[in-house]
């Protein structure tokens, strides 16, 4: 044990050196855990240091203040909801941004073959749709069967029709018959 050899003088000095280090990083990781507060953090962080810095109040003191604070609150509500009074008003005396005009579409028109004429004044008529994927450019190929009304039984199976959009006349259907195009042979 004697031959130890004596701890060096200068050892010692960098080990007080790097306690002062370490101190100083801990307060700038704490500065920067502040800034990272969002702006409600915040604005509850000098809220809450501020009331912790206020002398104690009394039971009436706080009540006198959040009587305070409702009474402002109830003029605010009553100043909003005259404004939105008058708003409504002057839109129905027609002041202001007028209505947008009702828009004239035509309903749509699909071409297709009936499929089946035993329900009476309905056609069932199945439309083929070929388009083209847009991705892998091939010719995508579907059917939609869709029901449509024929008030005068006119349309019989594998004739082409015209079919037009409708109001809901059934369960079902949706459509109807505007004209045969093409009898089925």
């Amino acid at each position: 044990m004697a031959d130890e050899t004596p701890q060096d003088p200068e050892r010692e000095d960098t080990s007080e050196t790097t306690q002062a280090p370490v101190a100083e990083a801990e307060a700038t990781e704490r500065e920067r855990s502040e800034a990272k507060l969002s702006g409600k953090e915040e604005r509850a962080r000098r809220d809450h240091l501020a009331a912790s810095q206020r002398p104690p109040r009394s039971a009436q003191e706080r009540d006198a203040e959040r009587r305070e604070r409702r009474a402002k609150k109830a003029v605010a509500r009553r100043r909003r909801r005259e404004q939105e009074k008058t708003k409504r008003a002057t839109l129905k005396k027609g002041i202001g941004t007028p209505p947008a005009p009702a828009k004239d579409t035509a309903p749509q028109m699909r071409t297709g073959t009936v499929v089946s004429a035993k329900p009476d004044k309905t056609i069932t008529v199945r439309i083929d749709v070929a388009r083209r994927h847009r991705k892998y450019e091939k010719i995508v190929r579907s059917t939609t069967k869709l029901h449509a009304h024929d008030e005068t039984n006119d349309a019989h199976e594998g004739d082409i029709v015209r079919v037009s959009e409708s109001r809901p006349l059934s369960r079902n259907k949706r459509w109807k018959l505007e004209e045969v195009l093409e009898r089925a042979k």
